[in-house]
């Protein structure tokens, strides 16, 4: 008997737990918009709004991103390419910058375009950070990063506007 009541607190309490893997049945996420002026991102299913997140920019966000370490945001057409479960911003989904022609103009001026470009959560324990924190990464809350996580699948566009 008391087994049985020991199994049944462990089940409830298991299944209190929260999960930063959440489940998405809804409809595909066909396209990402995101406006860096206006600091929005949009999952698209076709012309429809499937959610709106508020985000955070590279430090330095007025610009396209051309070289490693300039705090800016890239901007044009890109893919989902991978996704990072162990995240040190909670979880992360890659953006396939930089394109060959990005890396070529950097080259050309001895320079490294930079990489590593995610959709990702917040900074962790940090307080007060301004909006605009990353290295040219797109930031949301750690909730919101579960949702699209959950959401977006490896090669979904996203077009990144000035």
């Amino acid at each position: 008997m008391i087994r049985a009541v020991l199994i049944l607190v462990l089940a409830f309490a298991a299944a209190g737990c929260s999960s930063k893997f959440q489940r998405y049945d809804g409809p595909e996420v066909t396209r990402i918009h995101v406006f860096k002026e206006d600091r929005r991102m949009y999952l698209m299913h076709g012309p429809q709004v499937l959610k709106a997140y508020d985000i955070g920019l590279g430090f330095a966000p007025v610009g396209t991103k051309q070289f490693s370490g300039d705090g800016k945001t890239p901007e044009g057409d890109y893919f989902i390419d991978r996704r990072n479960p162990n995240s040190a911003y909670h979880l992360s989904v890659g953006i396939s910058y930089p394109t060959p022609e990005q890396v070529a103009f950097a080259q050309t001026i001895g320079k490294s375009p930079g990489g590593d470009i995610f959709i990702h959560g917040g900074p962790g324990k940090l307080r007060n950070v301004p909006q605009d924190w990353t290295a040219g990464c797109i930031a949301v809350t750690d909730k919101e990063v579960e949702e699209i996580y959950a959401m977006v699948q490896d090669g979904t566009p996203i077009s990144i506007h000035p």
